[in-house]
Formats: C-alpha cells, sequence, structure tokens
C-alpha cells in the first residue's frame, strides 16, 4: 500500500443513501470509515460486499466520521508490500 492508504473490512452496504450508494468498513487503524459507490470514489467495476477487503485513500475527517475519497479491492500485491514494511 503506498502513502496514507488503509485496509479496511466492509461491514455494510447502503444503496440508497442520501447521495448515492455508499459503503461502511471497518479499518483497524481509523474505525469506521464511510465511502461513496460513485465512479469517482470507487475505482472498481464491482461493488464491494460485506466481509470483502478494500484499500481506502484520500481520507479526510468530517463532523460524522472519517470519509474516504479513494476505493478499490485489495490485491495480491498490497499483502506483498505489507510483509515488507
Amino acid at each position: 500500500m503506498n502513502g496514507e492508504e488503509y485496509r479496511a473490512v466492509v461491514e455494510k452496504i447502503m444503496s440508497n443513501g442520501r447521495h448515492g450508494p455508499y459503503a461502511v468498513a471497518r479499518s483497524d487503524e481509523l474505525g469506521s470509515v464511510t465511502f461513496s459507490l460513485s465512479r469517482d470514489v470507487w475505482k472498481e467495476k464491482r461493488q464491494p460486499e460485506t466481509g470483502t477487503i478494500v484499500i481506502l485513500g484520500q481520507i479526510i475527517k468530517k463532523r460524522a466520521g472519517w470519509r474516504a475519497q479513494h476505493g478499490r479491492f485489495a490485491r495480491p500485491s498490497d499483502e506483498a508490500t505489507a510483509r515488507s514494511n
């Protein structure tokens, strides 16, 4: 993982949020992190499912909690990078 990216596990998918579909994931470092499933944030063709491990980046703190501005599925290369650190 590069820079300010965090590994998280998807806990909840909300398909009808006020600002469109979004997901809530849990990170060991940050706790709960919300991210949009719109194309400008979620970079994969398929949407994640509950229990999926994702990589979240460009994290900002809002009044209601942490928000990720970039998200993708975890890849095998993420595991290799984490082991080498």
